[in-house]
């Protein structure tokens, strides 16, 4: 069969949906990208703002009127939610997240998915790199590796703990045989996500896990690269950033989610983290990693909000230099604490203050990128965007500054890792000059 998967949200959305690709396509079936006809459709969704779900339901109306003759399967966080709304939208079958990892055994007891009659191509993985452009001519370049799943946190503002359950984590034997499939099928780089990936192990009462499945990972495969995704503060301790020392191959970038940098309000979202710790464990991390990045996740118009307390979350998301802010306005979930606090922020104010926590995160930004310009540094190619005689580039650097450059046509960088003088800052990226040599005629592809 020709299945066309798609996702929105988080990584491990993301991740989900290439792992499921990758075992269809083991399986003999075609997986096809956007604008190909498809006899199968499979929706990953996210709930985690209004935003989110309200982007999700426009998708899949939008998927069953272009495609009346395919299967239509929905699956993910809006799914689990509200199956009755994703139902009555046409869909042939809705699938909770508890349920997700069985997906090929549900399809095919569903009889949506028939048994497949041709092999695809080897490289028939359309799924794009976050953040990357379309246009990848290998599309085996970033590997997104679910390694956990489900949160025992209970922030008051958050509804994936109701969506995804408790804390699970997967065996160490497990991730280390899926990241050498990837390294066997081409892939430079594996991203380990999880909805709360610091706490991978503690339900197998390892309070270490994330550090022995890393320490795992370096030692019994060969991955160029390997990356981390979200990690709470409060998982991590001084020790952890040893691992940065011991192999060159564990890149510089971690996105530690602050969500406010005033006390007051982290209080109310029940975050376990504080001004003092916080600032010391960035201290602690850009002292044994000195190029580290770090990004973060800042919410503005949290119930009871003052001027005065966004005012020092702003003062000290500037004191911390962050690399990237993700910045979101707060959106009331039906199922969470928040939605029943008193003092909600009219939505002008919550605008204003997105907007001066959007400008702040541009200086940063502009600030990380600018230590580098001059600097030559490895950069991962991803995709290339056709321009009037050349190609335009799309790859990243290893603390994640998108880099591009540009070749002539006949030039493929797809999964390339190339030494790149970094030149200027562009919007959204830094231009680079690649030290471009001869094609390895025995690159994996």
């Amino acid at each position: 069969m020709r299945v066309r998967i798609d996702s929105v949200g988080c990584r491990l959305n993301i991740g989900e949906a290439e792992h499921l690709a990758r075992a269809l396509a083991v399986d003999g079936h075609c997986i096809v990208g956007p604008g190909e006809a498809a006899d199968l459709m499979v929706f990953n969704t996210c709930a985690v703002t209004h935003v989110a779900a309200r982007k999700s339901r426009k998708l899949i109306r939008h998927w069953r009127r272009a495609n009346p003759t395919a299967a239509l399967v929905v699956t993910g966080c809006y799914a689990e939610l509200s199956p009755g709304e994703v139902a009555a939208l046409g869909v042939d079958l809705v699938v909770g997240n508890q349920d997700k990892d069985e997906l090929p055994r549900l399809l095919k007891e569903a009889g949506i998915l028939r048994d497949a009659q041709v092999v695809p191509a080897p490289d028939a993985f359309p799924l794009q790199p976050d953040g990357a452009p379309a246009g990848n001519r290998n599309g085996r370049t970033r590997a997104f590796v679910k390694v956990q799943d489900g949160c025992d946190n209970r922030c008051t503002f958050c509804i994936v703990t109701v969506a995804r359950g408790d804390s699970r984590s997967r065996g160490v034997s497990e991730i280390v045989a899926e990241i050498r499939e990837l390294v066997d099928a081409g892939y430079r780089e594996a991203v380990l996500s999880g909805v709360h990936l610091g706490s991978y192990g503690h339900d197998r009462n390892d309070q270490e896990g994330l550090l022995r499945l890393v320490r795992a990972i370096l030692d019994e495969t060969t991955i160029p690269r390997l990356r981390l995704s979200s990690l709470e503060p409060w998982d991590l301790g001084a020790e952890f950033f040893s691992l940065w020392a011991q192999d060159p191959r564990l890149l510089p970038h971690v996105h530690l989610p602050l969500q406010s940098g005033c006390d007051e309000t982290l209080r109310r979202m029940a975050r376990r983290t504080d001004q003092a710790s916080f600032r010391a464990l960035v201290g602690q991390a850009r002292e044994a990693v000195p190029e580290l990045s770090i990004t973060t996740d800042i919410i503005v118009g949290f119930p009871g909000e003052s001027d005065a307390e966004f005012e020092t979350s702003l003062g000290f998301v500037e004191e911390m230099e962050f690399a990237k802010l993700h910045v979101f306005r707060y959106s009331p979930r039906e199922g969470t604490v928040a939605a029943t606090m008193p003092g909600r922020v009219p939505p002008p104010v919550a605008q204003q203050r997105s907007n001066r926590m959007h400008a702040l995160g541009a200086v940063c930004e502009a600030g990380f990128k600018a230590r580098f310009i001059g600097r030559t540094v490895p950069v991962l190619w991803e995709s290339a965007e056709p321009r009037p005689e050349c190609l335009r580039w799309s790859g990243l650097t290893g603390n994640y500054i998108r880099v591009v450059t540009e070749t002539g046509e006949d030039v493929d960088l797809a999964n390339e890792v190339t030494e790149t003088t970094l030149i200027r800052e562009l919007p959204g990226a830094v231009l680079g000059v690649a030290q471009i040599r001869e094609r390895r005629e025995t690159r994996a592809v």
